[in-house]
């Protein structure tokens, strides 16, 4: 899993700042957030022992999976 890049980081900040300007429907929303969880979770791997990270990529995650249409 690859450290994540202060672009990557950039564009999601930029994203979510949309987000709230102008907001975006469900399934928008729900990529954002998976985008927001993958991230975090990338983060987290890159910081091996820091409990609160592993904590927010891991409700970050758990989010983004509520959102995802069920089949």
């Amino acid at each position: 899993m690859s450290r994540p890049t202060i672009s990557e980081i950039n564009a999601l900040l930029a994203d979510l700042q949309t987000f709230r300007e102008i907001g975006a429907c469900s399934a928008e929303y729900a990529a954002l957030m998976d985008r927001k969880a993958d991230l975090l979770e990338r983060i987290a791997v890159h910081a091996p022992g820091d409990a609160e990270a592993a904590e927010v990529a891991r409700l970050a995650r758990e989010r983004a999976d509520s959102l995802k249409p069920s089949t």
